[in-house]
């Protein structure tokens, strides 16, 4: 199972989401593994929690690829209102300045 489908099925495991995108953004970084993604997720769930708690969630649930697979995790919690009113867009994933904890 390549590392986007693990964490596409972890998270939607995990939250019920009206809307889940895990997008592999390996190809624009030096790497070229699977270690850099964005994930837009959209959950009733997020309402009322602040940004922090929404981040948090999803790094508990992907706690294990974060600390051997992943170098980069660009995450969007929405609640559905909140990725209406952006019209379904989230902001570009900022540029990878390297320092891999996988470099030897």
């Amino acid at each position: 199972m390549s590392m986007q489908s693990q964490i596409y099925d972890k998270i939607a495991e995990a939250v019920a989401c009206k809307h889940l995108n895990v997008i592999n953004e390996s190809h624009m970084h030096s790497r070229g593994e699977e270690s850099h993604f964005k994930v837009i997720v959209v959950s009733e769930q997020f309402v009322g929690q602040r940004l922090l708690q929404r981040h948090r969630k999803i790094n508990e649930v992907l706690k294990d690829e974060l600390q051997n697979h992943i170098h980069a995790l660009a995450i969007h919690a929405y609640t559905p209102e909140e990725f209406s009113d952006k019209e379904g867009q989230t902001p570009e994933s900022p540029k990878c300045l390297g320092g891999s904890k996988f470099d030897s």
